[in-house]
């Protein structure tokens, strides 16, 4: 008897952070953080996808929370986060998406400090 085939998993898309590791983030330009443990710390966490340039190096480290399945369809946007270069505002993100992220949980106020303009949404000087 052959055996039973499982369906593909239906759970929906989670809260995903991506984490800007190209020029300024995650290099020596922005010293005194160990970017390689604050990348495994968040991949312990939530699921975490690395990117070149995000184009806001002035903001460096820069850290994106995209919203999951159920925060798109709530209307959210991803939330650009600048200067998380300390332990705790990692650990604040990492919660944050745990616990729903954008359009699901509502952001933290120690989080808010850290948001940032995305580039495409600047206007011209």
């Amino acid at each position: 008897m052959p055996a039973a085939t499982v369906p593909p998993s239906r759970e929906p898309a989670p809260c995903r952070v991506v984490v800007c590791r190209d020029c300024c983030c995650g290099t020596a330009k922005v010293p005194g953080i160990d970017h390689a443990a604050q990348t495994a710390r968040l991949r312990a966490q939530v699921p975490v996808r690395v990117s070149d340039c995000l184009d806001v190096c002035e903001q460096a480290n820069v850290v994106v929370v995209q919203p999951s399945a159920q925060g798109r369809a709530n209307g959210a946007r991803p939330v650009w986060l600048g200067l998380v270069n300390d332990p705790e505002a990692t650990e604040d993100i990492a919660a944050w998406a745990r616990a729903g992220g954008p359009g699901v949980a509502p952001l933290p106020d120690i989080l808010d400090l850290h948001t940032v303009t995305p580039p495409r949404r600047r206007t011209a000087r």
